[in-house]
């Protein structure tokens, strides 16, 4: 009989999945989501959660079927798509993985100089920061969950800080602005911050399969989550106003997180510091629970895709060579792959594709048809958009009268219009 999963492991692993969920996805949230309005990002958030939570169990449930240590998405879509769901899971699992990592790495330089505020070259604070917490992430599970623990819990306490202070700031009129046609533009970035399911074979293999443990651990991590992301799109956009200098487009114009713009728009040296812990504390959750199932990720591949044999090194030097050299090369970028990360790789992967597993495996036709149906055609309506935009068959602008200079959020640039909003 195999013994009870304690809850302090279940309580850590939640607090693992909320420092999943807390990364470069919530930084980029008001800027990216601000355009479509507060109502409509509320709705979007909590449709997306609850569609990807249902994702989530189907793939924890394939996973338990398994009870494999070493089992990834490769494998399980290869079982069920061939050779094609194998290659696709492997590709689209590379693209994510080393986006999110170099994403974070590249992030966390960007903080770390402002924060500390001397002058020191960026591949300096890049490589102290990769060696710390990439040897975090390769450490002892147990350690490793503590680790997260303590800095999901940091997170909160500056997550509550900057939310007491910025609600002195917010203008309340500005959450009946709405323009629904910016609506699908604003997805992808929810998928980012709503997501945790790179993770779930990790998390199912340290809550040792048992389906109540796992279910517990994805409620818990995932709704603190999503209060974290929903207080920050009100803040963010309470506060930051839509057009003008420090506002949402101008942000979503310059690429940058909400931090900056929330920082100088609230004057005040707690404000400022809190923001930026909040930020790299973000980063560093994220890091190092990417970080962990990456590894897993690759050893997935060596093991059951190649003909090499299993070697901690060879799995190390896959996970994080690649990103780390191009953090070096290209030092400056950070957020503008989340939307392409997330509107095109996990929409497909921890979206679509779990739903057509479940269409093959589920028997019940009333559930098939009330759950599953809507949620795939969801997850391929954001999955067809985003492929439009890339492809620049789909135009969005958002309504607004406000602009004098190019606005460029979507590979396009929009002159000032002469119509009102």
């Amino acid at each position: 009989m195999e013994k009870k999963v304690p809850f302090s492991l279940v309580f850590m692993t939640g607090c693992f999945i909320t420092g999943n969920m807390i990364g470069a996805g919530i930084l980029g949230l008001p800027i990216k989501t601000g355009v479509a309005g507060f109502i409509p990002s509320l709705i979007g958030l909590s449709l997306l959660s609850c569609a990807l939570f249902f994702t989530a169990i189907i793939l924890a449930k394939e996973s338990i079927k398994r009870r494999q240590p070493i089992f990834h998405y490769p494998t399980l879509y290869g079982e069920y798509f061939g050779s094609f769901g194998k290659w696709l899971a492997i590709i689209a699992n590379l693209i994510i993985l080393y986006g999110l990592i170099t994403i974070y790495l590249t992030g966390s330089v960007a903080i770390i100089t402002r924060l500390i505020n001397i002058p020191v070259p960026k591949f300096v604070v890049t490589l102290i920061f990769f060696v710390i917490f990439t040897m975090i992430t390769i450490t002892n599970p147990r350690f490793l969950l503590r680790c997260s623990t303590l800095f999901v819990v940091l997170l909160w306490l500056a997550f509550a800080v900057i939310v007491i202070m910025g609600e002195r700031y917010v203008d309340t009129s500005r959450y009946t602005y709405t323009d629904w046609g910016m609506f699908p533009a604003a997805l992808p970035i929810m998928v980012m911050a709503a997501n945790y399911h790179n993770i779930i074979p990790t998390v199912c293999k340290k809550l040792k399969w048992d389906l109540k443990s796992i279910v517990t651990a994805f409620l818990f991590g995932s709704i603190i989550g999503f209060i974290m992301n929903a207080l920050w799109i009100q803040i963010g956009i309470g506060v930051l106003p839509l057009q003008g200098s420090g506002g949402l487009l101008e942000a979503l114009q310059k690429n940058i997180p909400a931090t900056v713009p929330l920082a100088n728009a609230i004057r005040t040296p707690v404000f400022l510091e809190a923001s930026l812990l909040f930020a790299l504390l973000a980063i560093i959750t994220s890091y190092i629970s990417i970080g962990n199932t990456h590894v897993d990720f690759i050893d997935d591949i060596i093991v059951n895709h190649t003909r090499l044999k299993s070697s901690k090194i060879l799995t190390l030097v896959l996970a994080f060579a690649p990103p780390l050299v191009i953090t070096l090369i290209y030092p400056d970028i950070f957020l503008n792959t989340l939307d392409f990360v997330g509107g095109i790789g996990k929409v497909l992967l921890f979206g679509v594709l779990p739903c057509i597993i479940a269409l093959i495996t589920m028997r019940s036709l009333v559930k098939r048809i009330l759950f599953v149906v809507p949620t795939m055609l969801l997850f391929a309506g954001i999955f067809l958009f985003k492929l439009g935009q890339e492809l620049h068959l789909v135009r969005n602008m958002p309504k607004t009268q406000y602009w004098k200079y190019n606005f460029t959020p979507y590979n396009r640039n929009y002159e000032k219009g002469d119509k009102d909003a």
